[in-house]
């Protein structure tokens, strides 16, 4: 009773007072003792006692409750000596023994010789040991030894059971797509055949699981509608399913289901999936919601997985402020924590923000893995560092992490990074030395070239390859569609087609400008009806396609769209913006600006350029101007070159020249041609001739060989019937 109950302090002291030469006694104490990882201590010690005492000799029962435990600790030595006192006593054959053996030993990670050899002594094995056998392979990744057990078991007398099917479906889907499909119908139907076995919600949750790891959302969809009853597992489970394949909508819409349906309060691994579902969508609102919810519940708040999911979140969503002030207040960082920090930096902290950091967490003792090389990585990348990327190459060569498993990933990073820091003949001679290439090898070596200009060599690896997914089309057309090659990137759009390869949402990107280019609105609609029927929900997509309807001149499509979205994020605002500001509506653009803001979302560099380029184009000086004098204190950013030249035009177009070139004249950033250049085309229309004479200076320091410069000059001076300074001008 008192074991049970959990009383333990009581339970140890009615033991004492006891007689002690009854194995059962000592098997209850123990068995009570082994549920509490704190007293994992005491089990042995106690369990040690009883081994040496004349009085009383452990049992199978025994033996079984003590080989978890040395498990749980992950001492193999101790746990081997426990084996052989088993093997002396008689009782290593015995069915209990023999299969909490197993156990350990698979937990340890022995599987192969150890845990398969106790599987083998067992004199009358049971469908425990089966079941254990089973999940050790596939716990340690053995799943072809795991699947031929299986299928040895149903070749004998012991059936399967419930336990057997959810360690065997995870198993099926750790091979490739057609085989995984095809062994999960055929247990499937198993189960629909034996009505004795899946009735049991655990079966319904491995099953959906399996379904959602293969891409089969409908199915699983069918399985979690179908279930008569539900755990906090099954909703976990399909909402995990629904992010990792990229519907994000329907993760949220089912997590609403949850908190109406009010049987379960979420836990830590409902709230990672929902913070990378709003993460992905970059739903900066709901994740804030989600957010308050974490702060009510004392054990969320503490628990450091949901931290760094939230760490991530804000990450991804651009707020990099939330994102270092929830990193600072998590109780226990681990490593993951420091690695959702440094990748949160990796793309706009300083050098000397982003080395403190990852010296910190140096500090603190760990040790980086791949993923921490990988965010060092994307910052060299960021800041276009050749010598840190070689630095980090020599660290991984150094370190062993470009070999095992984790090479292809590290090394197709490193590639990478050396292509976008322009040393693309480096980027070569890792990819021809290396001996190991996988299909994300080849794409990062082609996604090199294309980011190099070299389509020729891109082209030519995409011909070597044997075998394509749907990135290596997708760069291809990409490629192809950046260089003005509209016709060959709608060649390989038709032929990946032909090649039975579904478009995913980048490859309808990739085609895209394509469409832009060339006004092609035919196939604009045949692209963005397809994505309707494809039900893609990728923000970046809806943004590309509203970018695109205004370049085509169809702005009401792109007003359409974007009011139809059901979450809209800053791509999508900015797309809009823009395409406002190309059709010279800049009230409805200031308007859109004003509900992006009271959304919460907070506006970058991107989107207040095209806000300042709408207001030039429709003559709003004073909207503008209000905007961009706020940069720094509302925004928190200082303006780009980018922005200053939108403000010049915007004075301009004015009639405010003077006040144009005060403004560049005090620039806190060095002007570059396009800001000189925007003043002089001013002061052409204008007929601003002294100033325009300085400006020109300007612009001829900074672009001295641009011949358009040259034009504009003296247009400036035949308007004014300056001839002589004309002349000049043409033999300069």
């Amino acid at each position: 009773m008192y074991a049970k109950s959990g009383a333990l302090p009581d339970c140890q002291k009615l033991f004492r007072q006891m007689p002690t030469s009854d194995p059962v006694v000592w098997n209850i104490v123990l068995s009570g003792l082994s549920g509490y990882r704190e007293y994992d201590d005491q089990v042995l010690h106690l369990f040690n006692s009883m081994r040496v005492s004349n009085e009383v000799k452990p049992n199978p029962v025994t033996f079984a409750i003590a080989f978890p435990v040395y498990a749980r600790l992950g001492d193999i030595n101790s746990g081997k000596i426990l084996h052989s006192h088993a093997i002396k006593s008689g009782l290593v054959a015995h069915t209990l023994v023999g299969n909490a053996l197993i156990t350990m030993y698979a937990k340890c990670g022995l599987v192969k010789q150890d845990a398969f050899a106790a599987f083998c002594g067992i004199y009358d094995k049971d469908v425990v040991s089966w079941n254990a056998i089973i999940a050790g392979f596939s716990e340690n990744n053995f799943f072809d030894d795991a699947f031929r057990l299986f299928r040895e078991m149903l070749k004998g007398p012991i059936a399967p059971n419930d336990s057997t099917i959810v360690n065997i479906l995870p198993v099926c889907s750790s091979f490739t797509k057609n085989v995984a499909c095809y062994l999960g119908k055929e247990i499937h139907c198993f189960l629909l055949r034996r009505t004795e076995i899946g009735g049991d919600v655990s079966v319904c949750n491995a099953l959906a699981s399996f379904y959602l790891r293969v891409g089969h959302i409908d199915k699983a969809e069918s399985v979690f509608q179908k279930m008569e009853s539900r755990d906090l597992v099954s909703w976990n489970a399909i909402i995990a399913g629904y992010v990792a394949n990229g519907y994000w909508l329907r993760a949220l819409d089912l997590f609403q289901e949850l908190l109406s349906a009010r049987m379960f309060e979420p836990n830590s691994a409902t709230l990672v999936s929902v913070l990378s579902a709003c993460a992905h969508l970059k739903n900066l609102q709901v994740g804030k919601v989600i957010h308050g919810y974490i702060l009510r519940h004392s054990s969320l708040y503490a628990n450091t997985p949901v931290s760094n999911a939230l760490v991530s979140f804000y990450a991804k969503c651009n707020d990099i402020g939330a994102a270092y002030q929830t990193f600072l207040m998590i109780p226990w960082r681990d490593l993951v924590s420091w690695n959702s920090i440094l990748d949160a930096f990796a793309e706009c902290a300083s050098d000397a923000q982003f080395q403190g950091h990852l010296n910190c967490m140096l500090g603190e003792g760990f040790r980086p893995d791949f993923i921490t090389i990988l965010a060092i990585i994307r910052f060299c990348i960021h800041v276009s560092s050749l010598v840190k990327v070689k630095e980090i190459h020599s660290y991984c060569l150094k370190a062993g992490m470009l070999l095992g498993d984790n090479e292809p990933t590290v090394v197709n990073a490193i590639i990478d990074a050396y292509a976008k820091c322009g040393k693309i003949g480096y980027a070569s001679r890792i990819f021809q030395n290396l001996s190991r290439k996988n299909l994300v090898t080849f794409n990062s070596m082609i996604s090199g070239y294309v980011i190099s200009g070299s389509y020729d060599d891109a082209f030519m690896i995409f011909n070597e390859m044997t075998i394509r997914d749907l990135t290596s089309w997708n760069l291809m057309v990409q490629a192809f569609a950046e260089n003005d090659c509209h016709s060959q990137a709608l060649s390989l759009f038709h032929e990946l087609q032909a090649q039975r390869m579904r478009p995913n949402a980048m490859t309808v990107m990739s085609i895209l400008p394509v469409c832009a280019e060339m006004a092609y609105v035919y196939l604009l609609r045949q692209c963005h009806g397809y994505a309707i029927r494809a039900c893609y929900q990728d923000a970046r997509l809806t943004g590309a396609l509203i970018d695109v309807y205004a370049k085509c001149g169809s702005i009401r499509s792109a007003h359409k769209l974007f009011h139809l979205a059901p979450v809209k994020d800053l791509v999508m605002f900015t797309s809009m913006i823009g395409g406002y500001a190309m059709h010279g509506m800049g009230r409805e653009a200031l308007c859109l600006f004003s509900c992006m803001l009271e959304l919460g979302l907070k506006p970058d560099h991107v989107i207040i350029t095209a806000i300042l380029s709408s207001c030039s184009h429709a003559g709003l000086v004073n909207e503008g101007l209000k905007i961009f004098d706020s940069l720094e204190t509302a925004y928190g950013m200082k303006p780009s070159i980018e922005q200053y030249s939108c403000i010049v035009d915007l004075l301009a177009r004015g009639g405010r020249i003077n006040d144009a070139y005060s403004l560049v004249a005090g620039m806190s950033v060095e002007a570059n041609a396009n800001v000189w250049g925007a003043l002089l085309g001013a002061c052409r229309t204008h007929h601003e001739v002294g100033l325009g004479c300085v400006v020109a200076d300007h612009l001829f320091q900074v672009e001295a060989r641009n011949v358009g410069n040259y034009v504009v000059i003296s247009n400036l001076y035949a308007a004014d019937a300056r001839w002589d300074s004309v002349m000049e001008v043409i033999f300069q």
